[in-house]
């Protein structure tokens, strides 16, 4: 794979097409908005913790919360993280025959970061993704001494986490005028949507701040962790849901 010890990383895009083939992308609410205003459909993927920090380690505590927003949860109080995604389960709908971005010049943040990551409790893993072996071995340094060293890219991503911390009240509404309150716990897997894209479209135009919060339901399989939840007051479900799929991890 990477000849370079892992301090050192090395990227030069072949141009394969792999990672615009079976990834849903992250999109920022103004791409979302444009994904689904034409005609692409937009995965709604959801977690979350409790405040007391149920379901989160210490150390991302910090990072979580800045991109996530508290819902009433039963007795208690849940911080749901959303992500709206471009719905990609086989070859992205702007992925020519030539494996050339047709949209490129106003790709997602998203795509423009690849193949860094925008967690920061997540190292960047060549055997991770991907790419073939070859995209390693040459190219501009991503990471020198465990330091991102491409001040273009650092600056994506701290505009990709921006948008997170600020996106996240709209989101939260736009999922209460969808319907969509069940979240799964952070760690334990996600709750997957795919609203109507027209409803959804709309939704996107004009989030409504001003509605109160609707409680929100924590969808949890292992009984174990159903009643630890339950004994902090939290509001639990275990049932598959009719309008979204559970990932658990």
């Amino acid at each position: 794979m990477n000849s370079a010890p892992a301090s050192d990383i090395r990227f030069d895009c072949t141009g394969c097409g792999k990672c615009c083939t079976g990834h849903h992308v992250p999109l920022t609410l103004s791409e979302a908005r444009h994904w689904a205003g034409s005609g692409g459909q937009v995965i709604v993927l959801v977690e979350a913790f409790l405040a007391n920090g149920l379901g989160l380690p210490a150390e991302q505590r910090e990072h979580a919360m800045r991109r996530s927003w508290p819902v009433p949860c039963g007795s208690s109080e849940a911080w749901v993280t959303i992500t709206f995604a471009a719905f990609n389960p086989g070859r992205c709908r702007n992925l020519n025959d030539d494996n050339r971005c047709g949209i490129y010049e106003i790709r997602p943040l998203v795509c423009r970061i690849y193949p860094m990551e925008i967690n920061p409790h997540i190292p960047l893993r060549p055997e991770a993704k991907d790419c073939p072996g070859e995209a390693w071995q040459s190219g501009p340094a991503l990471i020198h001494g465990n330091q991102l060293v491409d001040k273009r890219l650092a600056e994506l991503i701290e505009r990709s986490r921006q948008a997170d911390r600020d996106d996240i009240r709209a989101k939260v509404a736009i999922c209460q005028a969808l319907g969509i309150d069940v979240s799964a716990l952070k760690g334990n897997g996600f709750t997957a949507y795919l609203p109507d894209t027209a409803a959804l479209a709309q939704a996107l135009q004009q989030p409504a701040l001003e509605q109160p919060l609707a409680p929100w339901t924590l969808h949890v399989v292992d009984p174990q962790l159903s009643a630890e939840l339950e004994a902090c007051g939290a509001q639990v479900c275990s049932e598959p849901g009719l309008y979204y799929s559970f990932i658990g991890f």
